[in-house]
């Protein structure tokens, strides 16, 4: 017979509560030496031998038995014939979450500005999108069409010329729902290709793989340990840690469908995190009952287990001031506000990933098909990070296009400056123009 779940329970009035939440929230995603050392390996063999590196590596770690790189190249064609390959609830779900995507991304792009000051001085901003991204996929069991869609459209909207996707496909294993996915998204090139090898080639280039200009999507240790090595020769999105979830309620909502919104972290893996506050002690207790009666039910009930049990917890907190408080200082990747009047609590809150407003808003909405982007910040970092978005791939030029006017009297300014810092050069450069 299976052992009851045991899931922490912590209360904001216990005097040693800060370092109770402190262990819980502790989460560190550094790769250890082994991990890091292999992957400097397989970086440096792709910079040095190119295609070669990347299609031994592939044989080796993916178990494909392709011998160049043109056999781990898909075709536009192939995208197409996924897309008549799956059903056609399938089709249907994907165009529709697609579509919804697309329009909450188009609200998001930026224009570019110009003022013109009295004498005739413009300053601005120009913005222009990416020249190439780089879109990494998870394959084999890990397969998240959803993903594809949430990175490639942004970057689409925002005028990125040529998106390239890479996903590792385990003994020849392809995806019909990922390459639909892709060719819904408008991905441009596709490599089956995985791993930290799939990253080097992407940010330093190939005979066959071009190099991009930003590297995002999600990946195991060895691609986000490859994503912190190749940041400064590109961009990257984030190094993510485990999904994880916050659920503030009031006492209301249905305990079943609160438990079943913390299932749909946990049972992302064992390191994911759901964690409920309420000032409701009952409450607290029915949902805890929810979770043992509904845990037996659900195909990933191991996962659950382990997740809720190591880094999960029941909160009780005074009043929704308090819980406030606490959900700034988890400053969690997903928040859902399962009360009576969210958008009353939505003033309070400075830190969040992604904020679910209401009873009926479930957090799985917002992972397919609500509109806003599910690659969201984690472990904390929604204090300084925002969701991916069409800005993440938009760069910003500023623009100053002086006047004979203008110039002379910045440059009078200009001079001042840079004599102050010992600048000899700069300081004559501007004096030149100084009427």
């Amino acid at each position: 017979m299976t052992a009851p779940l045991s899931i922490r329970r912590l209360n904001a009035a216990d005097p040693d509560f800060a370092r109770h939440l402190d262990h819980l929230l502790s989460w560190e995603s550094v790769s250890d030496e082994a991990v890091n050392q292999r992957v400097l390996d397989i970086t440096k063999a792709v910079r040095e031998r190119g295609d070669a590196a990347v299609v031994e590596f592939t044989q080796r770690f993916d178990g494909v038995a392709s011998t160049s790189m043109a056999e781990l190249i898909l075709p536009r064609e192939r995208l197409e014939l996924a897309l008549t390959r799956i059903s056609p609830e399938q089709r249907q779900a994907l165009e529709k979450s697609a579509e919804r995507v697309r329009l909450y991304h188009e609200r998001q792009k930026q224009d570019s500005w110009t003022y013109t000051e009295a004498d005739g001085t413009v300053l601005g901003q120009q913005v222009t999108p990416l020249d190439r991204a780089g879109l990494y996929v998870p394959g084999g069991k890990a397969a998240y069409p959803s993903s594809v869609l949430m990175n490639a459209i942004p970057a689409k909207v925002a005028g990125v010329a040529e998106v390239v996707m890479v996903v590792p496909t385990p003994r020849g294993e392809l995806n019909e729902l990922v390459l639909a996915a892709a060719c819904v998204a408008g991905v441009d090139r596709v490599f089956t290709i995985g791993g930290a090898q799939a990253v080097a080639a992407l940010a330093y280039g190939t005979e066959s793989v071009p190099q991009v200009d930003k590297i995002v999507g999600p990946g195991n240790i060895y691609v986000a340990t490859a994503k912190r090595h190749v940041f400064g020769q590109v961009g990257i999105d984030m190094i993510a840690g485990p999904s994880e979830i916050l659920v503030v309620c009031d006492g209301q909502t249905d305990p079943d469908w609160i438990a079943m919104d913390l299932f749909s972290q946990a049972e992302h893996d064992e390191d994911a995190q759901s964690i409920l506050v309420s000032p409701d002690a009952a409450f607290l207790d029915a949902v805890e009952a929810s979770i043992a009666k509904l845990l037996p039910t659900m195909e990933r009930a191991d996962i659950i287990r382990t997740s809720l049990e190591g880094r999960g917890a029941l909160i009780q907190v005074a009043d929704m001031d308090q819980a406030m408080r606490v959900t700034n200082r988890i400053a969690p990747e997903h928040l859902e506000l399962s009360v009576a009047d969210p958008q009353a609590l939505l003033p309070q809150i400075r830190h969040a990933g992604a904020i679910f407003m209401g009873r009926y808003t479930a957090e799985a909405l917002g992972d397919y098909c609500a509109g806003p982007n599910h690659v969201l910040p984690t472990s904390g970092t929604a204090r300084f990070s925002s969701p991916l978005g069409v800005y993440d791939f938009q760069k910003r030029s500023s623009i100053i296009h002086c006047s004979a006017d203008g110039a002379s009297e910045l440059g009078k300014v200009a001079s001042v400056m840079a004599r102050g810092e010992s600048l000899t050069a700069h300081a004559r450069s501007a004096e030149y123009r100084i009427k």
